[in-house]
């Protein structure tokens, strides 16, 4: 990541972050329930046997993770590669089967719907991924690729599906021509545009974000995020923002909570996190962020060895 261009994308989140309004989101004597709540979600994957006489292995991806978000805030999932971040969105996208606990989105369990009735909620949350490249299928044309939500729902016509993918080509700064292309004539700011463009499509309630700008140049990155900052304005949506970089949460999130080893070890606004952390893995996350400082890489081997370790063995 260009350092001088990190440091500012974290300045500028101040701006943004103001016209927002307070970092709150669960407001105490809120009558309103939460857009999203997860429970005690505990994902377990199993371990092929190596020794007939031993008990199986598992993989304790996620240790009962518990959060809620309000409608039209922004919620920031942050940890290293391993910490349990993908497997979270996956099951909050209800793409996999939690080993326990509960994903409620609007008020109902996605994982004790019907097929049916869980194919007609998908029109209430949508996913961007990581790969601007590999996300979009490289055969078919924009068109085919944005409307890919209205035909699985199968509650739009052709003609409206066309319309409703120009119009949302728009909202994110391409145009209507653009529907006839495909994504090897476009650049990967402008592919992960078309990629939200396809998440827009259904108007959705939630939109999960799983590291939607890592794979992006520092200058694209801010170009995406205030993107997604102007629709959210716009339309109200919820972001769950899966990412290993504080400072693109710092940019987009009202909160923050650190993952680590499938546990959630601290939570706070972007703000206390940066100036007030309190878990030794949270500050080594915050030092692994690109400044012109001398002897940060010394620091943050000495904040790891502080206790990261130790803490959640």
């Amino acid at each position: 990541m260009n350092t001088t261009n990190a440091t500012d994308l974290i300045a500028a989140s101040a701006y943004s972050k103001s016209a927002k309004g307070q970092f709150d989101l669960n407001i105490p004597g809120d009558s309103h329930p939460p857009l999203l709540q997860v429970t005690q979600l505990v994902r377990h994957y199993p371990l092929p046997r190596t020794n007939l006489f031993q008990p199986p292995q598992q993989v304790q991806a996620l240790q009962g993770v518990d959060f809620t978000v309000a409608a039209g805030h922004s919620l920031g999932i942050v940890g290293e590669s391993g910490s349990g971040k993908s497997t979270l969105a996956r099951l909050v996208m209800a793409l996999d089967t939690p080993t326990s606990g509960t994903v409620h989105l609007l008020g109902r369990n996605l994982h004790r719907l019907p097929a049916g009735e869980l194919r007609h909620a998908r029109r209430d949350f949508q996913m961007v991924f990581q790969d601007p490249y590999g996300s979009l299928d490289p055969h078919h044309k924009v068109e085919r690729i944005v409307t890919e939500p209205l035909q699985a729902q199968r509650t739009a016509s052709r003609d409206e599906q066309r319309e409703q993918a120009a119009q949302v080509l728009a909202q994110v700064g391409l145009r209507s021509a653009d529907l006839e292309k495909y994504p090897h004539e476009f650049s990967g700011g402008q592919r992960q545009r078309i990629a939200i463009a396809r998440a827009l499509i259904t108007r959705p309630r939630l939109i999960v974000a799983d590291e939607p700008v890592s794979a992006l140049d520092v200058s694209v990155q801010a170009q995406v995020l205030n993107l997604m900052l102007d629709l959210q304005q716009e339309f109200g949506i919820t972001y769950l923002l899966i990412s290993h970089d504080l400072a693109v949460v710092n940019h987009l999130c009202d909160e923050v909570l650190v993952l680590y080893q499938g546990r959630i070890v601290e939570r706070g606004t972007p703000q206390q996190l940066f100036h007030h952390a309190q878990h030794p893995y949270t500050r080594a996350l915050i030092s692994a962020v690109p400044r012109i400082e001398p002897g940060r890489a010394r620091a943050r081997r000495a904040l790891m060895a502080a206790g990261v370790a130790r803490t959640m063995v």
